[in-house]
């Protein structure tokens, strides 16, 4: 188990790239196979799905390397003033998902090492993101992630409509402790609700 997870950290993903869908952990972050630098991942971490298909970047994964990023919880962070307040947000009830994602294997040219990492699509929020945060992560309907799975060539479009808000109905959101404002911090005293 993992409770607060930082960006260049692995994270669980499910791949299709062989015909057989099988768990793997990847690097948080996508490195580009054309990168000349791991560092850029450190960049790469959501990609936008309204421009996946210009997208440098994101164009070619989009097309042929889609994954599912395993999770049953996020953190967005709530603005008041200058603080900022950390809210838990899944799905009602709080069972296991799959964010839509993109990954890529990248080869470091000096040492060799092959590096898979990964990326997670964001979309506009739905009604219970949108007072939080401008932007939400793209949660798969169970019914959709074969789909996107599927690594043969697909159209764009037909994967751009699986790109949509989650509905708002089927999740939930709560306050938690400050202490998921630092990545030092990574135990289950995160997750419980915020004294009032």
């Amino acid at each position: 188990p993992r409770y607060n997870i930082a960006p260049g950290q692995q994270v669980l993903t499910v791949v299709d790239d062989d015909g057989m869908p099988r768990p793997e952990f990847m690097r948080w972050g996508l490195i580009s196979f054309w990168a000349n630098d791991e560092k850029i991942g450190n960049r790469m971490i959501n990609a936008r799905a309204e421009t996946l298909s210009t997208s440098a970047a994101f164009k070619e994964a989009f097309q042929r390397r889609r994954c599912l990023v395993i999770a049953d919880g996020f953190y967005e962070w709530w603005k008041e003033g200058k603080t900022r307040i950390p809210q838990r947000i899944g799905l009602r009830g709080w069972d296991l998902f799959a964010f839509a994602g993109l990954w890529e294997s990248w080869r470091n040219k000096e040492t060799g090492e092959r590096v898979r990492s990964c990326s997670i699509i964001t979309c506009k929020p739905n009604e219970l993101i949108e007072p939080i945060h401008d932007r939400m992560p793209v949660i798969l309907p169970m019914e959709a992630e074969a789909d996107w799975l599927d690594g043969g060539a697909r159209k764009p479009e037909e994967l751009q409509r699986l790109l949509v808000p989650y509905p708002a109905d089927r999740m939930e959101a709560y306050e938690v402790s400050t202490l998921a404002n630092s990545v030092k911090n990574d135990g289950p005293e995160l997750i419980g609700q915020a004294a009032s």
